[in-house]
Parts: structure tokens; C-alpha cells; sequence
């Protein structure tokens, strides 16, 4: 069995190598779970925050020039922990973790608004795709900066001021959608 360094480590996560990516589950997720099922966590719980804390870990890589002051363990564990504390705390136990099963770092705003950044993005993924067809298609051609006059032209409908008034439609459909998800406001919060 292959043993990556912290580089080693970052950089198969930055270029998606699935050895890494086994790697990483295979020697750091109990360890994850055994925290998280200890406070209040389940075990499906356990691979949602991994799966959370290895996208705001590869993100931060995209991003910047990640480099490790301590091993790749405690920072995922810490970033997990940081996650999972922010999960409770939306969840409303606010209590005090106790059973801390590995040392763990401080980490800075960053990885929070990263993980704040993802949430928002999945909320707004899910009500996307509880839109129409049409409403996605006008919607993605329209971000795409599309002109009003091809996208009727693509998607064959009458005139640019009927996608206008669509797109305008599938927008307040989109923005009442998300508004009234209870996760909004939770996320508003932070």
C-alpha cells in the first residue's frame, strides 16, 4: 500500500488523482467518524462532513498555495471539525464537544467561508433544478452572456422580448424558490 506525504497529498487532491482520493479515505475517515458519531453525529453525518471538508480542501488548493504547518490528518481533522461544529451549531445543540479523539489545528475564516460559499451553491443548485427545462436553459444561455435574440434563436422561441420576459420569470421563480427553503435564512445567519 502507497504512503503520500502532506504535498503529496495536496497535489493528487488538486489534480483529482483517485489513488490520493482512496488514500485519504481509506487511512483518515474512521478517525472523522468516530468524532463525529461521538457528538451527537451519525454515521451517514460522518460522510457527509468528510465529503464537505475534501471539497473545501481542494478548493483552498485551487485557490492558493495550500501549505500544511502540521500533517494532513490534523488538518482534515480539524477542517471536519470546524464543519461539524458549524453543523451542530445549525442544528441547534450548541453544546460543548467533549470527546475529541485527535489532536486538532485552529483554522482560520477562510475554510468557513469556503464551506459557506459550497452551502449557498448547493441551495441554489437544488431549487435550479426544480426549474422548468426552459426556465434552466434560458437562465444558463443568459449567464452564459448569450444575446436575447440568439438564445430565441436556440431554443426556437417567438422574439427576444418574450425570452426577456421569461428569463425575468424564471428568475423571481428561482429567487422565491430559494427565499422560502429554510435553509436560506440559516445560511443568511452566518
Amino acid at each position: 500500500m502507497q504512503e503520500f506525504k502532506a504535498e503529496e497529498i495536496l497535489e493528487g487532491l488538486q489534480n483529482r488523482d483517485t489513488d490520493v482520493l482512496d488514500y485519504i479515505y481509506r487511512n483518515f475517515f474512521n478517525q472523522i467518524k468516530v468524532f463525529i458519531v461521538q457528538n451527537d453525529g451519525t454515521d451517514e453525518d460522518a460522510k457527509d462532513i468528510y465529503q464537505d471538508a475534501i471539497l473545501v480542501i481542494y478548493q483552498k488548493t485551487r485557490k492558493e498555495n495550500l501549505i500544511l504547518s502540521c500533517s494532513f490528518n490534523t488538518y482534515l481533522y480539524s477542517v471536519c471539525r470546524l464543519l461539524w461544529l458549524k453543523q451542530l451549531e445549525y442544528r441547534k445543540l450548541n453544546k460543548t464537544i467533549i470527546e475529541e479523539s485527535a489532536k486538532f489545528i485552529e483554522l482560520d475564516d477562510d475554510v468557513a467561508n469556503v464551506y459557506r460559499t459550497n452551502e449557498r451553491y448547493m441551495l441554489y443548485q437544488d431549487h435550479f433544478k426544480r426549474l422548468s427545462y426552459s426556465c434552466q436553459k434560458i437562465l444558463e444561455l443568459f449567464l452564459a452572456r448569450i444575446q436575447l435574440k440568439e438564445i430565441a434563436r436556440i431554443l426556437r422561441l417567438k422574439s427576444d422580448d418574450y425570452v426577456k420576459k421569461r428569463k425575468h420569470q424564471c428568475k423571481e421563480k428561482l429567487i422565491a424558490s430559494i427565499k422560502n427553503d429554510p435553509r436560506f435564512k440559516e445560511i443568511m445567519k452566518q
